[in-house]
């Protein structure tokens, strides 16, 4: 080891550094908004963010959605009778506007390190009879004991209203909080919601998809994130084509893993990975 470096900290420059992390979207929300959305998500584990998509940017998405929603659930925790669209950056530029919004951006900013990844961005069908979704925890399976501060957070999207007959996504409350204890069924609580809002909520919160009781089905698209040192759950730097990657935002490329969390995790051949576009 040189001199001048003494540990780890002294590297947190040099490969970070080459591509200067600029401020996320996030960065232009009232802080006040943001304040109140953590209290009510320290409170309740879940916080409602409405009215975040205009009705011409849900049209958009079903319409983008529609002709790629041709396979159903190959278990019961997928759905038997809910359909999943994977890989929905390099499908669809209809979605970008989830995966960066400014107001959930303003959240992550405040919760998790710099360059936290995007871990999931998936689009979700529940069709009419479908049952339950058992109830889960969206970073569960990181392998830390609990009680413990949230590895990710989760938003789910209503493209369709959000009802609590449809399928709307059920919440434990509170339950962020727990340690080893298990919900029982009775703890679900439906998130009521109109098209264009969202649901956020770290992944310590156990929850899952409500029964579609209706005739029609209920879309939803979820994005998930994650701290900047763990492993999402897509490998977005494998299923991304380049050209996908140069067409998002500079925040949803930096998420995708186009990014350095300090000192070196991430680098590709001893290089910044944006060096690859």
């Amino acid at each position: 080891m040189s001199a001048e470096v003494s540990s780890l900290a002294d590297l947190s420059g040099d490969l970070a550094g080459t591509y200067r992390r600029t401020a996320s979207s996030g960065a232009a929300v009232d802080p006040a908004i943001v304040d109140a959305d953590l209290a009510a998500l320290a409170r309740d584990g879940y916080v409602i963010l409405p009215d975040l998509l205009s009705g011409a940017q849900l049209d958009e998405i079903r319409e983008a959605v529609a002709p790629l929603l041709n396979l159903h659930g190959r278990n019961g925790f997928e759905g038997r009778l809910t359909q999943r669209i994977y890989s929905v950056l390099n499908k669809t530029a209809a979605c970008d506007v989830i995966a960066d919004h400014p107001r959930v951006l303003a959240l992550l900013d405040r919760m998790f390190l710099p360059n936290y990844l995007l871990s999931m961005l998936q689009v979700i069908n529940i069709l009419p009879g479908e049952q339950a979704q058992m109830l889960h925890t969206d970073d569960g399976f990181y392998p830390l004991p609990r009680p413990r501060a949230a590895l990710g957070a989760a938003t789910i999207w209503a493209i369709d209203d959000f009802t609590a007959d449809n399928g709307a996504t059920d919440v434990v409350p509170g339950s962020h909080r727990w340690g080893d204890q298990l919900p029982g069924a009775a703890a679900r609580k439906p998130v009521v919601m109109s098209a264009g809002s969202c649901v956020f909520f770290p992944g310590t919160l156990w929850h899952g998809g409500g029964a579609n009781r209706t005739q029609h089905p209920r879309l939803a698209v979820t994005a998930q994130y994650c701290e900047p040192w763990l492993r999402p759950q897509e490998a977005f730097t494998l299923s991304m084509t380049k050209d996908t990657v140069r067409r998002v935002s500079e925040d949803i490329r930096r998420m995708l893993g186009y990014s350095i969390h300090p000192p070196f995790i991430g680098q590709v051949d001893g290089m910044h990975p944006k060096r690859l576009l």
